[in-house]
Formats: C-alpha cells, structure tokens, sequence
C-alpha cells in the first residue's frame, strides 16, 4: 500500500502546513507508547524467571500506556484516511450529495471529538486526587494526552470539513478500495 504524506487530508486539497508538524508529534507520541508498552511487557515476562522482586508498577504503565497510544494517533488517522470507513456511497454520481455525505460524516466525527475532549478535561480537572495503586501517579495524568488526542481529532475533522466544501468529495476508486490499496491523494 503506498505511503500517503501526513499533511495530505484524504482529499484533493492540502492540508495546513501545521498538520504535518503536529502530526509527525503525534506519531512520535504513539511510538514512545508502543515502546513503552514493549518495554513493560519484556520487563513482566523477564520477571517471572528472576529471582528479584517484581515490579509491580511495570503492568500499570503498560496499560496506561496502551491508552495513550491509542488517543495520541486519533487526528493522524483522520487526516491520512487510515481510519475505519465505509465507502458505500462513493459511487454516487452527484457531486453535492456526496460532499453532503462527506461534511456530514466529518461532523459528527468533529462533533465526537468535542465531547471526547470535553470529558478528558473534565477527568483531568477532577481527578487529580486518585492516584494509581502501584506507580502513585495523579489518575489526571492520564487523561492529558486522551484531550489532546481528542482536539486534534475536532481540529482536523473541522479542517478537513472545509477541504471538502473547497475542493469537492473524496472518492476512492472501488478497485482500490476493495484491494486494500486505496490511497487519499
């Protein structure tokens, strides 16, 4: 499957110049929590057959980590068209109905995205008194990258809403849809 650019939005248009910056961000983020979440997991198993103490922090960063990398990629995946679709109605003829469609879709996506990131803060701000039993870490902590993941998300969905309008409806080419090499260029 070809490499899309990250600042290519799954349309004609170009994104903003800021779009490839921040995601390459948020990129970077995902793989210090992939690697985190390898780094634990060995630590686990490693620690099974040692005679030390476990640790037992080990398991609980692992999970956490686990939740920070699937919130820091969220606008990422809108933007390079690397997300879960459906692409029933690209092969609708009207132009207008189709960006209908589209705008639509992003919206609501944009929409998710505000309330994602509303509740994250909210989480942030409240619970900042419970800690994690085994790291001692504030529970708010958490929840910072999942807000940050979830502005991207509105941002990006809010962005590409006007690409769309702009530069008319996505359409993946069927045959590449079903040969799982459908690209957003």
């Amino acid at each position: 499957m070809p490499e899309t650019p990250l600042a290519d939005p799954p349309h004609t248009g170009r994104a903003p110049a800021w779009t490839a910056w921040f995601g390459r961000f948020e990129i970077a983020l995902g793989c210090l929590a992939l690697t985190l979440i390898f780094t634990m997991v060995f630590i686990q198993a490693a620690q099974r057959y040692s005679p030390w103490a476990t640790l037992s922090w080990s398991g609980e960063l692992a999970r956490f980590s686990m939740v920070w990398m699937t919130f820091s990629v969220l606008g990422v995946l809108l933007t390079r068209g690397d997300h879960i679709t459906l692409q029933l109605v690209d092969g609708l003829r009207s132009d207008r109905l189709l960006t209908g469609i589209q705008v639509f879709a992003l919206l609501v996506v944009a929409a998710v995205g505000v309330g994602g990131c509303a509740e994250a803060v909210n989480l942030v701000q409240t619970q900042a008194r419970l800690s994690s039993p085994a790291m001692g870490m504030p529970m708010s902590w958490l929840f910072i990258v999942p807000a940050i993941g979830f502005a991207s998300l509105t941002v990006r969905a809010l962005v590409a809403v006007v690409q769309v309008l702009r530069h008319g409806p996505h359409r993946a080419d069927l045959g590449e849809v079903t040969a799982g090499e459908a690209t957003f260029q």
